[in-house]
């Protein structure tokens, strides 16, 4: 009854939800548009970048300052832990989507295609495949990059478990440690991700276009990557709000919520490892 008295705290009107969506629309547009060799997409694609750019920087600024001039209490904290939760649950979705067309094509379809023979006389149907006709590649091998990046994962994952606990021990040069550390290795790979797609387009004959190995090597794999970018983004973030000692034993929400989601890259990529490269 006494957090229904205190009320929830509800900020006041802002342009920031539609002048996302406006960027969002502009930043996609532009995408297509420049697929299809429409010259107008390389400026939407820009002008929706900014406007993306300017709208994180601004909401998630006010949210700061709302945190630090003690706008939320229990209520508010619940709500955030709730959506992040279900935040996690739509990625988690996301990914199971991918996973499951995998699992379909390796599995299924292109076992049975390879049993009837009645569409492309000579297919196997064995895995990986680029199908009938397709161009030959290279497999990318598990215990290359991939092994080391698994482990430069692992371990970020204890140096952000790490700086946890400096947050609930109100250790400000463990947390600034911890963040700095976990950037670090994010960082690093993605720069050994890169080198990967490099090699593979260059010397292994793996693309975009090798069937539906490829696709689904560069899809799981890609927006890994991609979420892997935006947690080493959203922890730098953090890490700035540490530096300036934000964040306490009783309310660091924004330091959890990112360590949630970088947990979370972690378990994609051990599923990653098992069932892309070494399975």
């Amino acid at each position: 009854m006494s957090e229904l008295r205190e009320g929830y705290y509800v900020p006041h009107s802002s342009h920031y939800p539609a002048t996302l969506a406006s960027g969002l629309f502009l930043l996609v547009l532009g995408f297509i548009l420049q697929l299809n060799g429409e010259g107008l997409g390389k400026w939407l694609m820009p002008v929706g970048a900014a406007l993306v750019i300017y709208v994180l920087f601004g909401w998630f600024g006010n949210v700061v300052a709302e945190t630090q001039g003690g706008k939320f209490h229990a209520w508010e904290d619940r709500s955030f832990r709730w959506g992040m939760v279900w935040f996690i649950v739509s990625e988690v979705m996301f990914f199971a989507a991918f996973f499951g067309a995998l699992f379909y094509v390796r599995n299924i379809s292109a076992p049975e295609l390879g049993q009837t023979g009645l569409l492309w006389p000579g297919y196997s149907g064995t895995w990986p495949t680029s199908g009938p006709a397709g161009k030959p590649f290279t497999p990318m091998a598990a215990w290359g990059i991939p092994a080391l990046n698994t482990l430069i994962l692992l371990s970020s994952g204890a140096t952000v478990t790490w700086a946890h606990w400096g947050v609930l021990k109100n250790r400000r040069p463990q947390i600034i440690a911890g963040l700095a550390a976990t950037v670090a290795l994010g960082v690093a790979f993605l720069c050994f991700q890169a080198y990967e797609y490099h090699h593979a387009y260059s010397e292994l004959g793996l693309t975009l276009g090798a069937g539906v190995y490829g696709a689904t090597f560069f899809m799981l794999t890609g927006f890994h990557g991609l979420h892997v970018t935006i947690g080493a983004i959203t922890l730098s973030a953090v890490l700035g709000r540490a530096i300036k000692g934000h964040f306490t034993p009783q309310e660091h929400f924004g330091f959890e919520g990112a360590a949630w989601y970088w947990h979370f890259v972690d378990v994609v990529w051990l599923m990653l490892f098992v069932f892309v490269y070494w399975l």
